[in-house]
């Protein structure tokens, strides 16, 4: 399933189980502006500083001070992405949310759409929302180009349930089956968490809905950073794939099985 950006946008109502979270590594300045774009969207806005050795956690501590809506957690050093998701997850989780969206804190995801996010979400709430990327001319063609072969074998190890993009990581995740899986495996911490979580997620029963999503990739000049390694990331996704395609390969009678049964007549 999956939305368009020109399609008539559902508004979220206040709802005290969502919430926005935020990982967050040597972002640069740049983070500052994401968390308020994102608090002009959304309430509450959370954000987990994975170790940060740039003083912005100090900055978004001054700004959290001053804004009730904003919650900021410091982890002592860099663990990775997943690892700090697992983190806000957990305590949001005990706070009593059950949804959370996530978004990276460089500035590539679209703020704006968090209320249409939310409000998919809100209507089908076993479901996972995935962004979908549309990018623009400024859009690496090796980034690209790459992520069609992650997609690709994301699929198949799905037996193509329909994960539109497996590595945008502007989605809203429900909190309890993210844990469970995050909870009974070792991986998903670092750059591998986007893509494996929705495989495994998938694998549990949960569906995937597309909606489109634009993405930006900021120049230097624009405060952009990256902490894409393209040999290091590339080895640590191939790596990811041979442990879910052997996954998949014992999972595929239950997945066969699930495919026939929700089958139209």
């Amino acid at each position: 399933m999956s939305d368009h950006l020109n399609a008539p946008q559902p508004h979220a109502q206040p709802d005290p189980t969502h919430l926005v979270l935020i990982p967050s590594y040597n972002p640069g300045s740049q983070v500052l502006e994401t968390v308020r774009q994102a608090r002009a969207q959304w309430n509450p806005v959370w954000v987990v500083v994975d170790g940060s050795t740039d003083g912005t956690a100090q900055q978004l501590q001054t700004l959290a001070a001053q804004d009730a809506g904003l919650e900021v957690i410091l982890l002592p050093h860099n663990q990775g992405k997943g690892a700090a998701v697992l983190e806000g997850i957990s305590r949001a989780a005990q706070a009593g949310f059950t949804h959370a969206l996530t978004m990276d804190s460089d500035g590539q995801h679209p703020a704006d759409l968090i209320p249409h996010f939310m409000a998919t979400s809100q209507a089908r709430r076993q479901a996972m929302v995935l962004g979908k990327p549309v990018f623009g001319p400024e859009a690496p063609a090796l980034r690209v180009n790459g992520r069609k072969v992650s997609n690709g074998w994301a699929n198949l190890e799905t037996l193509w349930m329909g994960v539109g993009d497996s590595l945008y990581g502007f989605r809203v995740y429900p909190i309890q089956p993210l844990i469970k899986i995050m909870r009974n495996n070792a991986f998903m911490r670092r750059f591998d968490f986007d893509p494996e979580a929705v495989v495994r997620l998938c694998w549990a029963g949960v569906t995937p809905v597309n909606l489109d999503a634009p993405v930006r990739y900021l120049s230097a000049e624009e405060g952009g950073v990256s902490h894409f390694k393209y040999l290091r990331d590339n080895i640590l996704l191939t790596w990811m794939h041979t442990r879910l395609f052997l996954g998949f390969l014992v999972r595929l009678p239950l997945l066969i099985a699930r495919r026939l049964k929700d089958r139209p007549s």
